[in-house]
């Protein structure tokens, strides 16, 4: 079995992935929070 070496691994599609997934999030966040207040506002 090789031996693990910290830090060797690319993780660069890794970090791509996260990134996305919190561009995502953030805009998931910002829609919700905009139709809340939109709903609460207009349905009188």
């Amino acid at each position: 079995m090789a031996e693990h070496k910290h830090g060797d691994m690319d993780i660069e599609t890794q970090e791509k992935t996260f990134e996305g997934f919190l561009r995502t999030s953030t805009w998931v966040a910002g829609i919700s929070i905009f139709a809340l207040i939109f709903l609460a506002l207009f349905n009188s």
